[in-house]
């Protein structure tokens, strides 16, 4: 096996494309070529026809700017990936963009793109493997067993997540993750050692890791190493490959010349003469195509001895089979909503949340999640189950540490290998921490669920930093992440119904610290909260005086004031807004009808920022907003200062009225 032209056709192909986008990142391919041809014509267990393939080793490029070598290896490899494909690298409409993307291309396991990111969704890629091998595998058939593999570079341990993720992969002993790590000492700025000198092997081993470092351009070492791996079942491995960047070019390898910049025709030319290869663009030649084509027929084998194994599995484990589908498919019971339990008297949305979630457990096997060291506080454990951690991923509940970011990329790597539905709680305030992980899942389309509480100032003592005011309109403003705001313990249930059934992207449960009364719903209308928006009540017929809408704990307030107004003779209409993004998705009738279109008086409740309420109340409305820091002090009391009371409501609404 020729793996020296294996990898020089990787660094050719890898040139060419970035050469002709004018626009990339030509030297980490070139420089981690070696350890890829190694990987994917050895060890990677995957088929190119079957991509799905439910025990396929997971491969992530973290290092997400080198994504011409995860399109080359796709491409030689059998995928649906034409070369006219890398001919169009980084345009409009072609299946290589700059990074990688999840559901864009085939054979991509996750959008990479911010450093680290990708590290971490390998992680709960490994801990969703370990959870699934521990639910499913029996003594006869191991149905789960696969690897995780992550090329990742400097700049992923150079950001803050991969202390998160690493550490915790450590302590859990991911013994089917390995990592390879692109020492190549270059970054955008020039040599990494202007501000980066960390002993990564000391820092790795202090995790719990495995560490190895091998010649990266060395094809018997990169060999030894990932057996090494292999052989290592109670520690993740890191593998250090020291490389040279830009690998072959005369004039600019081991230079950050090569990193975020095509090499230029002539030395395009020049690096193809040094390595002996074609001329040609885009040039393979058929002994690669034979190797390749050689691997896939002998993936395709194994995949075939899979499915045999499978279907023997199936036969002799017929309720374990049955666990085994909806945990594939996830089917949300049409029913669900029977199940939630009843509420009487006041309870926080967050402690309503927490005894929703105990029904959710039981009806819902595949659900599992955790909190970022504040289950106690998001009320998110699951009673009757036990904590995931080394030797016991049979349990549901994970305890991430105080690792926000790193709790969101995994939660990603979970749900994106499939086999398990996620949710992850942390403070609403914390939604900082979680956002760029929470952009990706959006990207993603993943159907991750986050639980965030103590929503509002109402957090009282802790002081502004721990009072959210511009979080949740900052978050409604992310394209394809569903916000809901449950006003009390009822339309919790209905949150937690939505979110279970929106497959398309992520959803985010805001939830209160304080207790709720519980709203009448024999005297206070209950409509549909998978609309969005509803009239909660009107005291009148037809068009109203007066619109106000209000979201969570303010919507009693608003009742109350409006019960007020009304009975001084005024027509007016309260709106339940739990969750603009579902409201926003009905049809326009819909819409109209509850907005009241004629109705030029209008105003919102909100204990936040009143930025984007426009849209409902226009120029002209009213708000009882939060658009000022909050302050230290018990939460009855802020209430007051800040005006978030019926009365004051009433006094609002009335000079709104004139």
């Amino acid at each position: 096996m020729d793996l020296k032209l294996v990898a020089n056709t990787i660094r050719g192909l890898s040139m060419d494309g970035v050469q002709a986008a004018n626009s990339g990142h030509p030297g980490m391919p070139m420089g981690m070529a070696d350890v890829a041809a190694v990987l994917w014509t050895q060890y990677l267990k995957h088929n190119p026809e079957n991509p799905e393939w439910v025990d396929r080793d997971r491969f992530v490029l973290s290092c997400g700017h080198g994504s011409m070598l995860i399109y080359s290896l796709l491409h030689l490899s059998g995928y649906d990936l034409p070369l006219s494909e890398l001919k169009n690298f980084r345009q409009w409409d072609s299946k290589t963009a700059g990074h990688p993307e999840y559901g864009h291309t085939v054979g991509v396991e996750t959008t990479t793109g911010p450093l680290g990111q990708g590290a971490g969704n390998g992680v709960g890629m490994a801990i969703a493997e370990e959870m699934l091998a521990a639910r499913f595998n029996t003594e006869a058939k191991k149905i789960v067993d696969h690897y995780t593999y992550v090329i990742c570079s400097e700049g992923e341990l150079e950001e803050g997540i991969s202390n998160e993720v690493f550490s915790l992969a450590g302590n859990h002993g991911l013994g089917k993750m390995v990592v390879f790590y692109d020492e190549n000492f270059i970054s955008i700025e020039g040599d990494v050692r202007i501000t980066y000198t960390d002993d990564v092997v000391k820092r790795m081993e202090a995790y719990g890791w495995q560490v190895q470092t091998v010649d990266g351009h060395n094809h018997e070492e990169i060999q030894a190493a990932i057996e090494a791996a292999q052989a290592e079942t109670e520690k993740p491995s890191f593998i250090v490959c020291q490389t040279k960047i830009g690998f072959g070019s005369p004039n600019k390898e081991g230079t950050h010349d090569c990193h975020g910049a095509p090499l230029g025709e002539e030395e395009v030319a020049l690096t193809k003469k040094a390595l002996g290869l074609s001329e040609e663009k885009f040039f393979v030649p058929q002994d690669v195509r034979d190797l390749f084509a050689a691997r896939l027929e002998e993936m395709k084998q194994v995949e075939t001895t899979w499915n045999v194994d499978y279907a023997a599995w199936r036969s002799d484990n017929v309720a374990l089979a049955a666990q085994w589908d909806l945990h594939m498919s996830q089917e949300i019971p049409a029913d669900l909503m029977d199940k939630m339990p009843a509420f009487d008297g006041p309870i926080a949305t967050r402690s309503a949340s927490g005894k929703i979630l105990q029904e959710l457990a039981k009806e819902l096997p595949f659900l599992v999640g955790g909190s970022a060291d504040l289950a106690g506080s998001n009320m998110t454990h699951l009673n009757d189950y036990s904590d995931i951690g080394k030797d016991a991923f049979e349990g549901r509940n994970f305890h991430y540490g105080v690792r926000e970011i790193g709790m969101g990329a995994i939660m990603n790597g979970i749900q994106v290998h499939g086999g398990f539905r996620i949710y992850g709680a942390t403070f609403l305030v914390f939604a900082d921490y979680v956002r760029p992980t929470l952009r990706v899942a959006a990207l993603m389309n993943l159907p991750v669920i986050y639980v965030l509480t103590h929503d509002s100032f109402w957090v009282g003592e802790d002081g502004p930093t721990h009072q959210p005011i511009e979080t949740i309109s900052s978050l409604r403003m992310m394209p394809n992440v569903t916000v809901l705001r449950p006003s009390d313990p009822k339309e919790t249930g209905c949150a937690w119904n939505a979110a279970l059934k929106n497959t398309s992207g992520p959803s985010i449960l805001c939830l209160t610290r304080q207790n709720l009364e519980v709203i009448d719903r024999d005297k206070y209308n209950m409509d549909s909260l998978s609309k969005g928006a509803y009239t909660l009540f009107q005291s009148g017929e037809g068009t109203p005086d007066l619109l106000m809408i209000a979201t969570g704990s303010e919507v009693k307030i608003t009742l109350d004031a409006a019960e007020k107004i009304a009975a001084e003779g005024t027509n007016v209409r309260v709106v339940s807004m739990p969750c603009r993004e579902l409201f926003e998705a009905q049809d326009e009738g819909y819409q109209s009808e509850v907005m009241a279109d004629e109705c030029t008086k209008r105003m919102v409740v909100e204990a936040g920022t009143s930025y984007g309420w426009e849209k409902y109340i226009g120029r002209c409305g009213a708000t009882v907003c939060k658009d000022t820091f909050g302050a230290s002090a018990p939460g009855g009391l802020l209430a007051e200062k800040f005006g978030f009371t019926a009365d004051n409501v009433y006094s609002v609404a009335k000079n709104l009225l004139g």
